[in-house]
């Protein structure tokens, strides 16, 4: 039996399906995914933007948790008593991860003058943070949508915001973010417009990559019946790299009444399954909505809407979603400690696991190598938000980062 020359010819048949799948799921990107994403409205961006919310959050943990026992029957976190301090010393290193200069629903129209301004005074504060090296790490901007009647606009506060920005170059992990799509064909015009962007801002080819926001029925099912998220992923040339659930939009889209509109909605639900499909092994990320119950007032108020939001931020966990919105200072504590708690009960076993996995060890667990990729990427992003310290991983796994960064990215099937 010639299985040389049959190999060869299975080769032949299926090579140009083999190099469709891997054009179209290339795998996770690597690097470094935010945990969560801050909306702040163009007019309220000011320079040292961070360290403001930052402090505010230090200072609501002092008013209404001033110790790890209070922060615990506050927020009802597994934990949160031995997490104060480490979620403390986040809010003064980094308090925000990924800020998103709002020039759509949370800015809103003020006028064509006032909204000029607010984008050219939006970008000159972000790109004076970038050059004194306050800035968040990840960053971007959210204009007006591509709907017909905010098209123009949209396209003018972008441009102003880009100009003052690039002015000391882009920044890596830059982001825009497309509100309100409803079709395959609005990405490939996306697409084109950051070619476009690119070329009158002398940036590199493929330097603009973009978030699609997923806020109306029309994103999620076609009328064909097909899935359109999955077509609009296809659709961005690589330029795609994350898909946003819109909470609000989606819901009331849906007919669901405001008293009950969330992310633990039976149709937000539905709608992220079917983002997490699309966007599975394609290197696209998947970020969860927000809350509109800001934990503000007096300690009654605020523990009420840290425990909402602690929530809220483990169900997004416990769904794949491993990055959300943020729309006020006094959510950046949970935020963090909900995601700490989550890493940290997590890290035990599967640090044992990955162990046992590397050295085959036997054990009651029998790990197949796509359960040892996610075990990694799990160590990886406690290890990038900060719920983990690289010591503990290295002497718990008995590897070092960079061989945990190997296994997260290596290619299963």
């Amino acid at each position: 039996m010639d299985l040389d020359a049959i190999a060869g010819e299975l080769d032949r048949q299926l090579s140009t399906v083999d190099f469709e799948r891997d054009r179209a799921y290339p795998g996770d990107p690597g690097g470094r995914q935010p945990v969560h994403t801050v909306y702040v409205p163009a007019d309220r961006v000011r320079p040292g933007l961070a360290a403001a919310w930052g402090a505010q959050a230090r200072a609501a943990l002092a008013e209404h948790a001033p110790d790890g026992a209070a922060l615990a029957a506050a927020t009802g976190v597994d934990g949160a008593a031995g997490l104060r301090g480490r979620v403390l010393a986040k809010l003064t290193a980094e308090p925000i991860e990924d800020l998103r200069v709002d020039l759509e629903d949370g800015f809103g129209a003020p006028g064509e003058a006032e909204e000029d301004a607010a984008a050219r005074s939006a970008g000159r504060a972000l790109r004076e943070d970038l050059a004194a090296g306050t800035a968040p790490p990840f960053c971007g901007v959210r204009p007006k949508g591509l709907e017909p009647a905010l098209r123009r606009r949209g396209l003018r506060s972008l441009a102003l915001f880009l100009t003052e920005l690039v002015d000391g170059g882009l920044p890596p992990g830059f982001v825009i973010t497309f509100p309100k799509v409803t079709s395959a064909a609005q990405v490939t015009s996306a697409v084109w417009l950051c070619g476009r962007l690119e070329q009158e801002l002398g940036l590199a080819e493929g330097a603009l990559r973009f978030e699609l926001q997923v806020e109306t029925t029309q994103a999620i099912l076609g009328p064909d019946g097909r899935a359109t998220v999955a077509e609009m992923v296809h659709a961005s040339e690589g330029r795609c790299a994350g898909l946003h659930y819109g909470t609000y939009d989606y819901s009331a889209a849906c007919g669901v009444t405001a008293a009950l509109q969330s992310t633990a909605h039976p149709v937000a639900d539905h709608a992220r399954m079917v983002m997490l499909l699309a966007a599975a092994g394609t290197g696209v990320r998947l970020s969860d909505g927000s809350t509109n119950i800001l934990p503000v007032g007096g300690s009654a108020e605020v523990h009420a809407g840290w425990r909402l939001h602690a929530r809220l931020v483990r169900r997004s966990l416990d769904s794949a979603y491993y990055q959300g919105w943020d729309l006020h200072p006094h959510q950046l504590p949970t935020r963090f400690l909900a995601t700490y708690a989550f890493y940290r009960e997590a890290f035990p076993a599967a640090a044992a696991r990955l162990r046992a996995y590397r050295d085959r060890i036997a054990g009651t667990v029998l790990d197949e190598p796509a359960t040892a990729q996610a075990l990694a990427i799990g160590l990886v992003r406690g290890l990038d938000c900060g719920a983990l310290a690289a010591e503990e991983v290295e002497q718990a796994v008995g590897a070092e980062r960079a061989e945990l960064e190997v296994l997260a990215r290596r290619r299963i099937g």
